[in-house]
Order: C-alpha cells, then structure tokens, then sequence
C-alpha cells in the first residue's frame, strides 16, 4: 500500500479505477484460450462470434493496459510521462509506437515485471523503414497461441487430405518463416525450404501427388513458382498446390494469374512488431474485395465517398487482437493475449485502415438480390462471422503524379491483367524522373526474369504501359482527369531491366521494394 501512495495520482487513478476489471480480463482470458486450445475449439468461435462479445473483447483490452500500467515498468514509465485523469475507456490510454515507446525502453523493462526469461525465448527481428534492426522477443506460451491461431485458420481456409506444407518463407530473423514452420508442424507434414525454387521443385517431384500441398511465401514468389513450374512443364493437374502468402499485399490480378495453377491463394495480415496472425483472408473477404471494385455503391459504404483505391480485405479475431483506428485512419492493436511476453498495448503500426462489423456487411448484402445470392455463396463454407479488416497500407507508399497518387497495387493490376507476357515479368518498382524537357513522368522499372529478343521485350514493354494506363483510368478519378486536361499525362515510362540490373542490382531481398525514391 505504502508503494502505491508514492506514486503519481495520474497513475494511481489507473490502477485504482476499476478493481473487478483486472479478474474480469482475467476471466475472458483463461476462456478464450481454454477454447482456443485446439483448432477445432478455434474455428467453433471463429464461427460463432457476435457484436456482445466486441465489447468483451474491448474491455479485455482496456484490462490488458490496467494490468501493463502495474506491472510492465516501461509502460509505467510511459504513462507517467502522460498525466491525465480516470482512464474510464481504451481510448484514454495513450497511443505507443516504435518511436515513441519502444526506442526509449530497452526489451527487459517491455516486459511483464521487467523480466526477460532466460530460457524459452524467441527473438523476431524487423528492419524498419528506417533499416535499424528491431528484436522482439516472443515466450513459449506467446508462442504456443500464435501457432493455435495459425493451425485453426489453415483448417478452414484450405482443405487439404494429406497436408504437406512447403514454407517458402525466409528462415532468417524473421518471424514468418520459423513461426509457421513450427505451427504448420501440428497438423501437416512440414518441408522449410525458404524462398529456393529448386528445392521446392524438387519435393513436389520426389513426394509425388498424393499429398495436397500448401506452399506459403511472399506473394511475388508465389508468381515465381508458378511461372518456373511452367517453364519445366510441370504436371499441374496432377497435382492439388494451394498457396499461402503474406507481407505485403496482393491484387487481384495477381490472384487470378496464380489460381489459373494453385487450387485456392489466400493471403494473412501480420507485423513483426506485433504478430504474425494478425488477419487472414477467408472465401468471404475475397468476394467482398472483388464486390467492391466494381459497386460503387458498396464501395462508398464502406469505404467512404470518392475512395478510389482498393484495400485488401481480412477477418480477425478480436479477443487475440482488439483493433481500432484513429483520426487519420491508421490502425492501432492491443494484443489481448495474457501470454505476450511484451505487451502490445494501443500500438500504431502505421498501417491505414477501415474496421467493419460482420453483420455491416451482412445486411448491405441483403439489400440487392445479386449482393444477397453472392454473400450466402461465399459464406457457405467457413462461416466465420469476425469483424472485417479493410486494409489500404503504408501511408506513404504512394507515387504522386499530376495530383493523382499511383499505388503499387494499382500498377500490379495493369501489368498482370490479361498481359500475356506476364511470365516474363521478375518484379517491378517506381519511380519519378524528370526528363530533358523537365517533364516529370513516372518511370515503371520492370526486371526481366530472362534475356527477351528485341521483338519480345517491345511487346512486353507495350503490353505493360496500355495496361497500367487502362487500370489507372478505371480507378483513379484524379488520373482520368489528368488524361482528359492533358493527353500527354498517359505517356507512362516503362523501362524493361536484365536480371539484377538497374535498380534491382545488388542483394535481393525476400520482400520487395515497390518505390524508388
């Protein structure tokens, strides 16, 4: 008690608001993971979820930042820093960040009690935008529950009879790679090859096709292996190849190319800085996403008048992440697990976003008979009812050009839609130049995956400016205008590269780079 009177009145509010909070969080808590335990328990409350147990979960959260404020010293100290009074809600805690929390406290004083384990650790790394490596170290119960998470959701999104995982994913620091290696292992037979071609081709061969295979990577290799398989006239239908992808986000197009081969690509939402299951797309999210480039009346609904960009379309769990957004859009994460060795607590990501409700969506569904007949067809195999995360991105991964901002998706869209040379296509980035007549255009640098003869490399080159230019006017207002205020505004650069040449000379890296700045 006498500990307690020492401290700030800003802080001891906080501890002395709401004293049934902590064992109610408590309570939740010990339930969610109870059922959690086994995939099966899982997927019954993934199918189950209902707008009541938002507000349980929210208090959940608010519970989570009660306890932190006692018991992590970093978070103590944060708060301190930000006297205010009675923090009634969640949202009276103050926002955290990289910058503004994590810099300014080293791992120890992040944790629960100060303490880092010596034992039973895993440490994650992320680079940053700013390329200084971040660490963030994960217990075996925090762990344990990412891989429940993982294993349930696989189950449902992808039916498979003898499940053979290959992971693709980058075996370094990184948290995708080990992680899902570890989790997959509860329910499939688990080859980590990383991002090696060769070696993958090589297990397909060698196990055959009587497994169904999940193969789970980047996205843009995903098209890699597709487009190798092809070369190597490999025997697609015999075969069941399902994909999984994730860190960084995946159009349509690029959807449609890969399923022309892959049974089903579903792709996950994650942060190393927070966890790597944070979202997943279901046969739901898909359909919603498809819905919403083409009615716009849904689009505004949902989106907000005159939003022209399409966001990538997930499902979460709440009472594992409480998501909400600012402001400006931007999503801010409480993990609510009471595993998390460092808890997450109001953290901004800085990723843009909307949050929907299940049941929004479900009755602007009801609304137009297409609109109807479509959900019930989409919902029919997983049922999950969990909120909706509609998600746009970084803020300032953008190009801007004559008033209109070009994303990389967008430009994605162009050079894979119906481009029939878009197995020639390694990769691409952008980039604004000015040329000698100080125009400023923008410059679409693509890497070949080969030598092209001089005819093939000009029908390519066409191919992917008439599409980004067709994609760009279909989407984008602000480009339409331009095009109809100055026709030039169309002369879109593209520029075709060798393997590991011009901008994409140097190390490769597993994710790609989309800008050049």
């Amino acid at each position: 008690m006498a500990e307690t009177l020492h401290r700030p009145a800003a802080l001891r509010t906080v501890e002395m608001s709401l004293p049934g909070e902590e064992a109610a969080g408590r309570t939740v808590a010990a339930l969610v993971r109870l059922v959690g335990r086994h995939p099966a328990g899982w997927r019954w409350l993934a199918r189950r979820h209902h707008p009541v147990l938002d507000r349980l979960a929210e208090a959940n959260a608010r519970s989570v930042c009660v306890r932190a404020a006692r018991r992590v010293p970093a978070y103590r100290s944060f708060l301190r820093a930000r006297p205010v009074g009675v923090r009634r809600r969640l949202r009276d805690f103050p926002e955290t960040d990289k910058l503004g929390y994590v810099v300014g406290h080293d791992a120890a004083a992040r944790c629960w009690r100060g303490r880092l384990p010596e034992r039973g650790v895993v440490v994650d790394e992320s680079a940053g935008s700013s390329g200084r490596p971040f660490n963030w170290p994960r217990g075996e119960r925090e762990l344990r529950a990412v891989h429940r998470d993982i294993v349930g959701y696989t189950g449902l999104a992808f039916p498979m009879r003898r499940p053979f995982v290959i992971n693709a994913y980058s075996m370094g620091a990184w948290a995708t790679g080990t992680t899902t290696g570890a989790a997959m292992a509860r329910i499939a037979v688990v080859k980590n090859t990383g991002p090696d071609l060769g070696k993958i081709i090589d297990t397909l061969r060698e196990f055959g096709p009587d497994f169904d295979y999940l193969v789970t990577a980047y996205p843009p290799f995903l098209k890699h292996l597709r487009d190798r398989l092809d070369a190597e006239d490999f025997p697609w239908s015999r075969y069941r190849i399902f994909g999984s992808c994730g860190g960084e986000g995946m159009t349509e197009a690029l959807r449609d190319y890969l399923e022309q081969r892959f049974v089903r690509v579903r792709s996950a939402y994650g942060a190393s800085d927070l966890t790597i299951g944070i979202g997943a797309e279901t046969r739901f999210t898909v359909w919603l996403r498809r819905r919403l480039r083409t009615d716009a009346a849904l689009r505004a609904e949902l989106l907000g008048a005159g939003e022209q960009r399409l966001p990538m379309v997930f499902q979460y769990n709440p009472f594992a992440t409480w998501l909400e957004t600012n402001e400006r859009r931007e999503l801010v994460c409480t993990v609510g697990s009471p595993d998390v060795l460092q808890p997450r607590l109001r953290y901004n990501v800085g990723d843009e976003a909307v949050l929907v409700p299940y049941r929004r969506i479900a009755e602007l569904a009801a609304d137009d008979p297409v609109r109807a007949a479509e959900f019930r067809t989409a919902v029919a195999d997983e049922r999950m009812t969990l909120p909706v995360l509609l998600l746009f991105g970084r803020r300032d991964s953008t190009v801007s050009y004559l008033g209109a901002n070009l994303y990389p998706q967008d430009v994605e869209y162009g050079l894979y839609s119906g481009n029939p040379h878009a197995a020639a296509i390694s990769r691409f980035c952008l980039a604004l130049v000015e040329d000698e007549a100080l125009e400023t255009r923008p410059v679409i640098h693509v890497e070949l995956r080969g030598p092209l003869a001089a005819a093939d490399r000009a029908a390519l080159a066409t191919a992917c400016r008439d599409g980004v230019r067709r994609h760009l006017t279909s989407v984008s207002r602000d480009f339409a205008q331009s095009l109809v205020e100055d026709p030039t505004a169309g002369d879109l650069r593209v520029e075709l590269h060798d393997p590991g040449t011009g901008p994409f000379a140097g190390p490769q890296k597993i994710k790609n780079a989309y800008l050049v700045r």
